[in-house]
């Protein structure tokens, strides 16, 4: 298929399978990261919440650290910095997954202390009064009903992370952005890949968009 400005996608049709399975490799640190970022950050949120000012002190320094600085730094000081304080290489996987979880812990935590800070404080003093222990009152009564606030949230954070999970191919992971540009390097045309690289993020995009609107309107039906 070739259209104007000397595009010419038939040249990349044999290397579309070959770009197409970074989607695996995508989806793995996404849903991985994403795992690591809400566990880190449900535990953020309940520091910044916390009576405890050390722990206080310590959620809001990492979450204005990783907020305040460059994602792609962060995966390189990572990737390239850490080896030469441990004295051995990391894989570009786990390093991926490292950056993404804590630079989204910092952002989920944000989300999580305000769904918490959201729910009627009447429930808290209730809870209180009635001798709950903190922890199962975080956990069966407050948690849930500010997880089902922050719900479409937390969808967004998840689709922005897919999007900020290209930048994985400085590190030669083989997702579909560092595909498209392998197969751009050996047809020396890196557009029509690219552009097909794009075409794959934006319908993982889009459907992870509708998937949040069913979610959120099955919620809505449900209340």
């Amino acid at each position: 298929m070739e259209l104007g400005m000397n595009l010419d996608f038939s040249q990349i049709v044999p290397s579309m399978p070959y770009i197409l399975k970074g989607i695996g490799v995508t989806i793995q640190i996404v849903l991985a990261s994403a795992i690591l970022g809400f566990v880190l950050g449900v535990i953020l949120s309940l520091c910044k919440i916390s009576r405890n000012k050390p722990l206080q002190w310590f959620a809001d320094a990492y979450t204005s650290v990783f907020r305040g600085t460059p994602l792609v730094l962060q995966l390189l000081l990572i990737y390239f910095g850490l080896p030469q304080l441990l004295g051995f290489d990391i894989a570009p996987f786990p390093a991926a997954v490292a950056a993404f979880g804590l630079n989204s812990a910092a952002y989920i935590s944000e989300i999580i202390r305000a769904g918490i800070l959201a729910v009627d404080k009447g429930q808290r003093e209730a809870a209180l009064a009635l001798g709950i222990p903190y922890r199962r009152m975080m956990g069966q009564i407050i948690l849930p009903q500010a997880l089902k606030n922050i719900l479409p949230a937390l969808m967004n954070e998840f689709i922005t992370l897919t999007k900020e999970s290209a930048i994985v191919t400085v590190i030669g992971a083989l997702d579909i952005m560092r595909r498209a540009y392998i197969v751009g390097g050996e047809k020396f045309a890196y557009l029509e890949p690219l552009i097909f690289a794009g075409l794959i993020y934006y319908v993982m995009v889009m459907g992870l968009t509708l998937l949040g609107k069913a979610v959120e309107r099955r919620m809505r039906k449900g209340d």
